[in-house]
């Protein structure tokens, strides 16, 4: 693969705005993506939100940040698509300088079927995704992080989900493999750059009322689930987002190759 070009004279640099910590976020328009921009620029980030669609919902998430004072942009990619994955990273590069800290976000979920009624095209949709691009945007943010490629160090959040120790029987067994997936990627990727400056942990989210339930063609299931939390409620996704800028932050200094369950109990 050839080397890739960093413009060497950022537009965030020509601005004064280089003090502030890059933070992307994948799928970081809606549910606990957008969140967790909206958190982070509030904590002093700089922040790219991701989008593979929807452009308003990622413009209107940009808009309230910079409406509170933030640098944000929004940057379209699909993350299962390595060279848009590639183009994306140059972008911020160029726009808000070298990247500090990424939130794998991005993920889908299909229709509740059974394993002997999924078909492959909807495997490799969820894996291609869920999985590889997971695995593709770690690989670029440690290129950028990791002290033995000339960086300062940063930190990985994986957001992975409770289905992946549930199984999901009956409902998204593939979903929940492609989330065990991630923990498993975010222990091994942990101990991997571990001495290289780079924090990798993952957060589990149980049922939180986003839009993802309604992809899957069910958009009251974090209610109707409701009974099956210890809790007795779904969670919101400010409270993953929470989590997500506590293992981002310099207070989880030590904390690397943890998963952390905000479920509810569940």
């Amino acid at each position: 693969m050839a080397a890739r070009k960093v413009s060497p004279i950022p537009t965030c640099l020509l601005k004064g705005l280089c003090m502030s910590r890059v933070l992307l976020v994948t799928g970081g328009g809606r549910g606990i993506g957008a969140a967790t921009c909206l958190l982070a620029a509030q904590r002093g980030y700089a922040v790219a939100v991701n989008y593979q669609a929807n452009s308003f919902a990622a413009d209107e998430v940009v808009r309230q940040i910079r409406s509170g004072g933030g640098t944000a942009m929004a940057v379209l990619a699909d993350v299962a698509d390595e060279a848009q994955v590639l183009r994306m990273f140059a972008q911020v590069d160029a726009k808000l300088g070298r990247l500090d800290a990424l939130v794998n976000n991005a993920g889908v979920v299909d229709v509740a079927q059974r394993v002997d009624e999924m078909d492959v095209a909807r495997w490799q949709r969820m894996f291609n995704t869920n999985v590889i691009g997971s695995l593709l945007c770690a690989r670029e943010a440690v290129r950028r992080m990791s002290t033995r490629h000339g960086g300062s160090g940063g930190a990985i959040v994986n957001v992975s989900s409770v289905a992946a120790k549930l199984g999901s029987a009956g409902q998204y067994v593939d979903y929940a493999a492609s989330k065990a997936a991630i923990d498993t990627f975010t222990l091994g990727l942990a101990h991997e750059v571990a001495t290289e400056g780079v924090r990798v942990n993952a957060v589990r989210p149980g049922i939180i009322d986003t839009e993802i339930h309604a992809s899957g063609g069910q958009p009251d299931r974090a209610q109707r689930l409701s009974h099956l939390i210890p809790m007795k409620r779904p969670g919101t996704a400010q409270e993953i987002a929470a989590a997500i800028l506590w293992l981002l932050s310099d207070e989880a200094s030590y904390t690397t190759g943890a998963i952390l369950d905000v479920g509810g109990g569940r």
